[in-house]
């Protein structure tokens, strides 16, 4: 196994409004944004869950669905190069005559660091669309090793868990997890009471990145959120209409400490071995 060393990048989520529109839409307002925003010490930034379509859009996603590298995938790898930042976002991904619920990572060169298909795919309309997803997905970024789950991925200790054990003699476990969303405003308790648990258990960074507004007649939450490594917010965004940006510093020394203050991962590796 590598030996850990000090590791540490600025993250920041984008809180989009639902209603952005069509793919191109969604690229001219990202466009916009980040023209606007100082990003001078920011290396990557997180969005929503379909973020290339919007969530409420049973009726363009198999039309607007393309592969991973199709032509959003350039757009985007076209703006993070430009504006030197990495970004993650969902998108519709069409594969192997399937449809599934995807979410990419591009680095500041526009090339792609990780792609991750939704495991768990929840009751209504998503599965009458998309098939599931069959891997874990992690990656390295800024020596931190970080993983990807999509929304419902999330609310499964066993998902999360399984994210941040380490894989005997191969590599650290996740040390933040990435999680953009589409959470509605009936669902409260999973943006203010699971996801901080999620970090908590596991003593890792947990990004939760959410639409805001409404589209469609369906009202999203808001309330992304970026969750310390003790289960703490350390940013949070409101749950007003308006897209709006938070930021955290994400750092391999707050994992550690956590971790060794409470050793959760050791004792259910204890555990798993004694049955």
């Amino acid at each position: 196994m590598t030996p850990l060393i000090d590791a540490a990048f600025e993250l920041m989520i984008w809180q989009t409004p639902a209603d952005l529109g069509l793919p191109s839409d969604r690229l001219a307002w990202l466009d916009e944004r980040l023209g606007q925003s100082d990003l001078a010490d920011i290396d990557l930034i997180l969005l929503p869950e379909l973020f290339q379509t919007g969530y409420n859009a049973a009726d363009i996603i198999p039309h607007c669905a393309e592969a991973s590298d199709g032509l959003f995938f350039q757009s985007m790898a076209h703006l993070a190069r430009q504006h030197q930042v990495a970004i993650a976002y969902g998108y519709a991904e069409r594969a192997d005559g399937q449809i599934y619920n995807s979410a990419q990572v591009i680095d500041a060169s526009g090339a792609s660091l990780a792609n991750h298909r939704k495991l768990a795919i929840p009751p209504g309309f998503e599965t009458a669309l998309f098939a599931k997803g069959d891997q874990m997905t992690r990656f390295r970024f800024h020596e931190i090793e970080v993983g990807i789950l999509i929304c419902y991925d999330a609310e499964f200790p066993e998902l999360m868990r399984a994210m941040a054990m380490p894989d005997e003699g191969v590599r650290e476990g996740a040390e933040l997890v990435l999680v953009p969303t589409a959470l509605s405003d009936q669902w409260a308790v999973v943006a203010d009471r699971v996801i901080p648990a999620r970090g908590f258990e596991n003593g890792i960074y947990v990004a939760y990145a959410n639409h805001c507004g409404a589209d469609k007649g369906l009202g999203f939450l808001g309330r992304s959120c970026i969750i310390s490594p003790t289960g703490t917010d350390l940013a949070r965004a409101d749950g007003g209409e308006n897209g709006m940006a938070i930021r955290a510093r994400i750092s391999r020394d707050a994992v550690k400490a956590a971790q060794s203050r409470l050793p959760y991962l050791e004792e259910y590796q204890k555990l798993s071995q004694s049955e």
